[in-house]
């Protein structure tokens, strides 16, 4: 499952072996199906948005033009409702499915679509973990073949990082051909993975997410985000990205792979409780108006977890934590490693806990290679271009693989066969390498 073997010339050859002039979109009116479907005008010269209402799908279309800011987007768009469906899809070259993340509304609209499209169509679904076998199963031939997941990051329009995920009948010749229309016409970085939960870019990244959360508990949000901030490679710190992405959404994430997984690390997958017991209440983040921090005119007031109360973010009480502004001065300067090696050196149980974190990612990350990618490449990829966060083999090699080693062995998490032997050999000199992403870019000075 890998496509190195699709050179520049091939990727070109790929593309024009087949037309994809009209694309339909279903759950148009979503965040993720109107930024998907405003990607694909880019590259189609018609993109029809449908949505539960025609009503919707005309807010999908406007949200779409807000987005990206651009008149193509309504020149090449049409809108209907679901009634459409059977009509529209006869002529349709591509059926992207971005419904709400719930096996049984997607199999619903699958049911439909088996029965209505062209036995050539590709079916795309942008589910961020379901898996792509299941939401197949027991469908015809063609369907099958056709079918494969195509999971788009939000928003499409600024992150380019993007998972391919063939199902087990998913015709390979189909499989390349989406990869060529993809990075050569829609732009995007393109990331093979396996039909596992959460495939690999949320697996790795939602860990690491709820592993903040359920710190969150013990000292608190404010504290928690900045210890894991921009200094340790991400572009946003992560209870800020879990009230962005959405609580709701973080639950089925982590809910998904803490039911079907039972790695080294499973506890960490586990939702907190007072996490549920919230969105009982209605907390779902950014979209709710409150999540593990909130506005008040201009005043940003962060959770307390035990009690559900929020107060001013600027009365919290934090330890010295100098050595953060020390690592970023370092950033700041282009001395990354300066940097991670002060990081690393850093006194009190507040470093620690951060250096746990960070252990963790690496740890959890180089042991699903073989599970959710083939090799550390494809997890460095996706979560350089869909998280925007410092791939593991960056920090590994930013570190050094002795000082990575020594790292996890101090967390008391269990090290990958692959540092060890590197710190062995000496061999490889680096593991990250890509042609046009400069390592720097992930060490934010902040």
């Amino acid at each position: 499952m890998s496509s190195d073997s699709l050179s520049p010339a091939r990727l070109r050859e790929l593309v024009k072996s087949r037309a994809i002039e009209r694309v339909v979109v279903l759950g148009a009116n979503g965040t993720m199906g109107y930024g998907s479907a405003a990607l694909f005008t880019t590259a189609v010269p018609h993109v029809t948005f449908l949505a539960r209402s025609k009503a919707k799908a005309d807010e999908g279309l406007q949200s779409a033009i807000d987005q990206v800011r651009s008149p193509t987007v309504a020149s090449r768009s049409a809108t209907g409702s679901y009634d459409d469906l059977e009509a529209v899809l006869a002529n349709a070259d591509l059926i992207f499915e971005a419904l709400t993340e719930d096996f049984a509304i997607k199999k619903e609209m699958f049911d439909r679509v088996e029965k209505a499209r062209r036995p050539d169509s590709i079916v795309a679904t942008v589910t961020s973990g379901l898996s792509i076998n299941a939401l197949c199963e027991g469908r015809s031939d063609s369907f099958r073949q056709n079918f494969l997941g195509l999971h788009v990051f939000n928003p499409p329009n600024e992150i380019v990082g993007t998972e391919l995920i063939p199902g087990n009948d998913t015709d390979p010749d189909l499989v390349d051909f989406v990869e060529a229309f993809a990075r050569v016409r829609l732009g995007r970085e393109i990331i093979r993975t396996h039909d596992t939960p959460a495939f690999a870019g949320n697996r790795v990244g939602f860990k690491l997410l709820n592993e903040a959360a359920q710190l969150a508990e013990q000292v608190g949000p404010v504290l928690v985000d900045r210890l894991v901030g921009p200094y340790t490679g991400r572009a946003m710190t992560p209870l800020a990205t879990i009230d962005l992405v959405g609580w709701d959404i973080h639950r089925a994430i982590v809910d998904n792979v803490y039911e079907l997984t039972n790695d080294e690390a499973h506890e960490t997958n586990k939702l907190p409780g007072y996490m549920a017991r919230l969105m009982d209440q209605g907390t779902l983040g950014n979209k709710s108006g409150a999540g593990f921090f909130k506005k008040d005119g201009k005043t940003r007031l962060a959770l307390d977890p035990a009690s559900g109360d929020y107060k001013p973010e600027a009365d919290v009480v934090l330890p010295n934590l100098d050595y953060i502004d020390d690592v970023a001065r370092l950033h700041a300067q282009g001395r990354y490693a300066e940097g991670m090696s002060l990081f690393l050196g850093a006194d009190g149980d507040e470093a620690a806990m951060a250096r746990k974190v960070i252990a963790g990612y690496i740890s959890y990350a180089f042991h699903r290679v073989g599970e959710v990618t083939d090799t550390i490449d494809g997890i460095d990829r996706i979560m350089a271009t869909g998280f925007n966060w410092a791939p593991p083999s960056v920090l590994v090699d930013v570190m050094g693989a002795k000082a990575s080693v020594e790292l996890i062995e101090r967390s008391g998490l269990p090290v990958p066969k692959v540092l060890e032997a590197a710190v062995a050999s000496g061999e490889p000199k680096a593991f990250f390498h890509h042609p046009t992403l400069n390592t720097g870019k992930f060490f934010v000075a902040g």
